[in-house]
């Protein structure tokens, strides 16, 4: 497969063509970045971390029936994914209450949240990703009722996934969000999951496992990155 021209460079991946229209080369570079992108670090093996352990994740969902972008690893920091036409629509399920929720509800961070919540944003980073919903999703046409519909259906399907394979690791899956795209008509996950896209916790001491580390400078952010993978059996070579 040959690499082509950049086409994208977000907050901490660069997304590349190919010579195949229906394949892309997603990049994970070392760039980290919080608050809107106004701290921005590079932090070493974090790319070829996030890679890895992105690829693992990707597996186990598809294991489960859940349709993803990701075809291959192709380097230490680089994958072979499908080309989907992403929808601006980001799926967030909350677990456990922390981050944006506690700010907003003035809630308890650590709360469990019975049932689980559900949230939609739109990816706008210039509008710092507002909270939205259905009505809005489709009156603008950001998505269809239908696929709306099934990017939830998959979201908290991945949850069921997840919840138990961070728990066997000892770790709770606090929350997450997920991005979707198209695939010849087909609603498929893309984007990454990675502790940069969710929040994990020790179970028995809480202790931050994720991008939270960055964020509140608790330090060792991508040896706790490292921590989460090998609880879970991820091959960092």
């Amino acid at each position: 497969m040959e690499k082509r021209q950049e086409l994208f460079a977000g907050k901490a991946k660069s997304v590349y063509a190919t010579d195949d229209p229906d394949r892309l080369i997603l990049h994970f570079r070392n760039d980290t970045s919080a608050f809107d992108g106004r701290r921005v670090e590079s932090l070493e093996r974090k790319g070829r971390v996030n890679n890895r352990f992105n690829a693992f994740i990707m597996g186990k969902l598809q294991e489960a029936g859940i349709p993803t972008h990701f075809e291959s690893l192709l380097s230490d920091t680089e994958c072979v994914v499908k080309n989907l036409e992403m929808i601006p629509v980001e799926c967030v399920v909350r677990n456990i209450a922390a981050g944006s929720l506690v700010k907003t509800l003035g809630v308890e961070e650590g709360q469990e949240l019975t049932p689980p919540t559900f949230q939609l944003f739109l990816k706008n980073d210039a509008l710092h990703d507002p909270m939205i919903n259905e009505s809005l999703a489709e009156t603008f046409g950001w998505a269809t009722p239908d696929q709306l519909a099934e990017m939830k259906a998959l979201t908290f399907r991945v949850n069921e996934v997840l919840k138990a394979l961070f728990a066997e690791g000892g770790m709770l899956l606090v929350d997450y969000k997920l991005e979707f795209g198209l695939f010849h008509g087909q609603i498929v996950l893309g984007d990454e999951f990675s502790p940069d896209g969710c929040r994990l916790w020790d179970a028995e001491t809480r202790e931050k496992l994720d991008k939270d580390r960055f964020r509140q400078g608790l330090g060792n952010v991508i040896e706790s990155y490292e921590e989460v993978g090998r609880r879970i059996g991820v091959d960092f070579g």
